[in-house]
């Protein structure tokens, strides 16, 4: 057999599509839960290390450095196969879930935290001296500012968690990854993984070219001030 028809055979592609096509959709669910789990948590996480008391921050920078440092895949067995032991069982998609969440939602306090950070402390002062509480003053006034520091960062780090739903396929959770394997498998060549690399490629691509437009934008923002 020749490279073409080992690596690029059409028919076999064509085949294997309506499985990749399933696989597909599988990968934007679980990267959609996650990105809005870990987004949300990260926030929280951010919040507590910053202005909660001293036992809620030392528990946040635990939690970022822990999550920030075990490797995903670590976790997610960890997750799969070793909580049933103590009686916590759960599906291939909520493991995946729990364990891109924890592990985004680590990074991401990270970048709210440098964000927030950003904003120059009489911005904290003026809405003081306004009468706007603590609440008030995160949602109407340093939020809004910081949002424009985290996204490039946020938005690269979603691209990562797109690509590491690919390791929800050690717990044979039917994502694009288990799918071309499987389709592999039963036609006899690795073709189908051609087909999902060009798929990643095709889903992911525009967003690493949102990172590249966000960066540079953000860049001629900090120039013209």
């Amino acid at each position: 057999m020749d490279l073409i028809s080992t690596f690029f055979n059409w028919d076999v592609l064509v085949r294997s599509f309506p499985m990749l096509m399933r696989g597909i959709g599988n990968t934007i669910m679980l990267g959609v839960a996650s990105t809005i789990l870990g987004g949300a948590g990260g926030l929280i996480v951010c919040l507590m290390r910053l202005y909660g008391p001293k036992p809620a921050r030392i528990f946040a920078i635990g939690y970022i450095d822990l999550f920030r440092a075990l490797p995903i895949l670590v976790l997610l067995i960890l997750i799969y196969y070793a909580l049933p032991f103590v009686g916590i069982r759960f599906s291939s998609f909520t493991s995946a879930t729990l364990a891109l969440s924890l592990v985004f939602s680590a990074f991401t306090a990270e970048v709210c935290r440098a964000g927030i950070e950003s904003i120059p402390r009489g911005q904290f002062e003026a809405a003081q001296a306004l009468g706007l509480n603590f609440w008030i003053t995160m949602r109407k006034v340093i939020l809004p500012q910081a949002l424009r520091v985290v996204i490039p960062p946020l938005t690269s780090n979603c691209v990562t968690i797109y690509k590491d739903t690919a390791l929800a396929s050690v717990v044979a959770m039917p994502d694009l990854l288990k799918q071309a394997t499987d389709a592999q498998a039963l036609m006899a060549n690795p073709t189908p993984l051609i087909g999902a690399a060009a798929i990643y490629l095709a889903f992911l691509w525009p967003l690493v070219r949102l990172v590249n437009h966000l960066e540079e934008r953000g860049r001629r923002q900090m120039e013209a001030r």
